[in-house]
C-alpha cells in the first residue's frame, strides 16, 4: 500500500470517528436546552441496529399473527385443509352426478328423435318380420318349474328382505363410498355381514346418504369406526379406517369425506374398507344398491 492510500485511509477513519457536537437552543434566550456528542460512526451503528430491530419485529407480527394468513402459498391450518378436502370431494361428486345426467339427456334426446337401432330382424323384403307365429306362453314344464322355484324362495329370509325391506330405500341414490376392487363379498352365513373393498392408501371415505353420526370410534377388532344413522332406521357402518374426520353429533351430507382409509384394528391384514348396511336391525349387501 502505498503512502497516499494509507494517509486517505487514516483521514477518512479520522472523519467517520471524529465527534461532532449537537446542541438544542432556546431560540429568544440561547439558552442550552439539551447537548450530545455525535460521530459519523455513530449514527451508522444506531440506524444499523435500527434496521435490524425493524425486521425482527416486523417477523415476528408476520409469524404470529393473523397477517401470515395473507401470505400467497402460506397455509398451515389444518381445519382449513380439512375443509378444502371437503369442498374438493363435492366438487367431484357435483361433477359425475353433472355427466350422469348428460349422458341421461343425451339418451332421452336419442329416443324422442328416433335414433335408435332396430333390433327387430328385418325379412329380405324390408318389411318387418312376421312374429304373430311366435308364441309367447310358458310351457309346462315352465309353469311347473316357476312355481317350485316361488315355493322356495317363499321362505328364504333374504328374499323376503329383498322384496319388502329393499322397497323401503329402492328409491335412494346411494353414494359410493370408495372406488375399488372388492375382495371379501356380502356373506351372512359366515359372519360377513358387508362387503370389503381394497382401495389407494390414504383415499377418502365418503358418506353413502345424508345422515347423523351416531359412533365414531375405536374398537380393537375393527379399528378406527364410523356409524351414520340414516332415514327409514337405515345404518352404514365404515370400518377399518386410518384417520376420523367426524365426531359423534355431526352431520354429514351424501359424498362428504368422514375418514381415510387404513389397516387399523385386529381383523385386518392390508388397507382397506369393511362397509356395512343395515335396514331394520337386518345386514343388506351393499353391491345391491351401488357399484364398487
Amino acid at each position: 500500500m502505498s503512502t497516499s492510500e494509507e494517509n486517505i485511509r487514516k483521514k477518512l477513519l479520522k472523519n467517520i470517528r471524529h465527534k461532532y457536537r449537537f446542541v438544542v437552543m432556546n431560540d429568544e434566550t440561547f439558552e442550552e436546552k439539551y447537548s450530545f456528542k455525535l460521530s459519523q460512526l455513530n449514527i451508522f451503528t444506531a440506524l444499523g441496529l435500527l434496521a435490524i430491530f425493524l425486521v425482527v419485529l416486523t417477523i415476528f407480527v408476520i409469524a404470529f399473527s393473523p397477517l401470515k394468513e395473507y401470505i400467497p402459498g402460506y397455509s398451515n391450518d389444518v381445519g382449513m385443509r380439512k375443509n378444502l378436502m371437503q369442498l374438493a370431494e363435492k366438487v367431484d361428486s357435483l361433477e359425475k352426478n353433472a355427466k350422469a345426467k348428460d349422458l341421461l339427456f343425451d339418451n332421452i334426446r336419442n329416443v324422442v328423435n328416433g335414433n335408435t337401432k332396430n333390433k327387430v330382424p328385418l325379412s329380405r323384403s324390408g318389411s318387418k318380420a312376421d312374429l304373430s307365429g311366435i308364441k309367447l306362453s310358458p310351457s309346462e314344464e315352465e309353469a311347473k318349474f316357476r312355481k317350485e322355484v316361488e315355493k322356495s324362495d317363499q321362505y328364504d329370509i333374504n328374499s323376503a328382505l329383498n322384496n319388502t325391506a329393499l322397497s323401503q330405500i329402492s328409491n335412494y341414490y346411494f353414494f359410493t363410498p370408495i372406488k375399488g376392487a372388492v375382495t371379501t363379498t356380502f356373506n351372512p352365513g359366515l359372519q360377513h355381514f358387508g362387503v370389503d373393498v381394497v382401495a389407494p392408501k390414504n383415499e377418502a371415505v365418503k358418506s353413502t346418504l345424508d345422515g347423523t353420526v351416531i359412533f365414531a370410534g375405536w374398537t380393537s377388532e375393527t379399528g378406527n369406526v364410523i356409524q351414520i344413522q340414516h332415514d327409514n332406521n337405515l345404518v352404514s357402518i365404515y370400518k377399518h379406517n386410518a384417520v376420523l374426520l367426524k365426531k359423534e353429533g355431526q352431520e354429514v351430507k351424501a359424498g362428504e369425506a368422514i375418514a381415510i382409509t387404513g389397516n387399523s384394528g385386529e381383523l385386518t391384514t392390508s388397507p382397506h374398507l369393511h362397509f356395512e348396511l343395515w335396514l331394520n336391525g337386518e345386514p343388506i349387501d351393499p353391491q345391491e344398491l351401488m357399484v364398487f
